[in-house]
């Protein structure tokens, strides 16, 4: 059975809430989940993949095989950020291409300049508004399917104000875009400004410990927001499970002071029954 697409979440009227996933096993736990679409985080996945900040260090190269990996391994559909598409006009041409080759649903594009940061971080700075028109234009262009959906997002409010930010959201609906994505409102009056302030579906962005305050999905939906997506909670709390489990093992404790997934559970949900499946049926001899 084909995957659903966005467009298809689009037309069904639902606030859309989408987890971050930056690995493979997090992609497993977040498809096993109810959730009905997920979000490739850059910032995760730079941080999993190279150990390194989401300061446009990572390739076009290091993300596209991580989102290859991630799309194919999951049931459900999945929006990749693709940062500033790596370079010029005909960077984000190659990098819409190769991304929507490698399974994703949809990419993520922003008009920061090169190196790019991440969004809830100091000094950000971002192009000119036709430099990223092009850029959207180009993307909307380049897909192959009109499925493939192309999600634009402006950084200027923290540097040229909201004002600005909603300015450059309606020349990237013009431009082509399909879901716009203002980043980094301040408080809920912005996050409603921006809400009721366009035609095209609008995502927000809850980053936990960000520079937005983090609402429910019903608050958003009544804020006008379609689409959520939540980039940082899955590895914050992978990563304090892992302190603290690792913290308790180095000081000789048997069992970690966290809840563990089931080793069998896991054995499932990583596809270890369809090894055994296969070794049944296929003895070594």
């Amino acid at each position: 059975m084909p995957k659903q697409t966005v467009r298809d979440l689009i037309k069904s009227g639902e606030f859309i809430a989408a987890p971050g996933v930056f690995d493979m096993i997090s992609a497993k736990i977040a498809d096993a989940s109810a959730a009905k679409l997920l979000y490739l985080t850059g910032y995760g996945t730079v941080a999993s993949h190279l150990g390194l900040p989401d300061a446009g260090i990572a390739t076009y190269s290091d993300m596209v095989a991580r989102v290859e990996r991630m799309a194919n391994g999951v049931s459900k559909p999945l929006i990749a950020d693709g940062d500033t598409g790596y370079g010029g006009l005909l960077n984000v041409q190659h990098t819409v291409r190769g991304y929507e080759r490698a399974g994703a649903a949809g990419i993520q594009l922003e008009d920061q300049e090169f190196p790019k940061k991440c969004g809830h971080t100091p000094n950000r700075r971002v192009v000119a508004t036709d430099v990223m028109v092009r850029k959207i234009k180009v993307a909307a262009d380049a897909r192959a399917s009109a499925d493939f959906v192309i999600v634009a997002r402006t950084d200027a409010r923290t540097s040229l104000g909201l004002d600005e930010a909603l300015r450059r959201g309606e020349a990237f609906a013009r431009a082509g875009a399909d879901i716009l994505f203002i980043e980094s409102p301040e408080n809920e009056d912005e996050l409603a400004r921006i809400g009721r302030a366009f035609d095209l579906p609008v995502l927000a962005n809850m980053v936990h410990g960000g520079r937005t305050p983090v609402l429910p999905a019903k608050r958003l939906a009544a804020l006008g927001f379609r689409f959520g997506i939540y980039p940082v909670v899955g590895f914050l709390a992978m990563a304090e499970a892992l302190r603290r489990a690792y913290d308790s093992i180095a000081a000789g404790e048997a069992e970690p002071p966290v809840p563990l997934y089931a080793f069998s559970a896991f054995n499932e949900l990583i596809g270890f029954p369809r090894v055994w499946d296969f070794e049944r049926r296929w003895p070594e001899v």
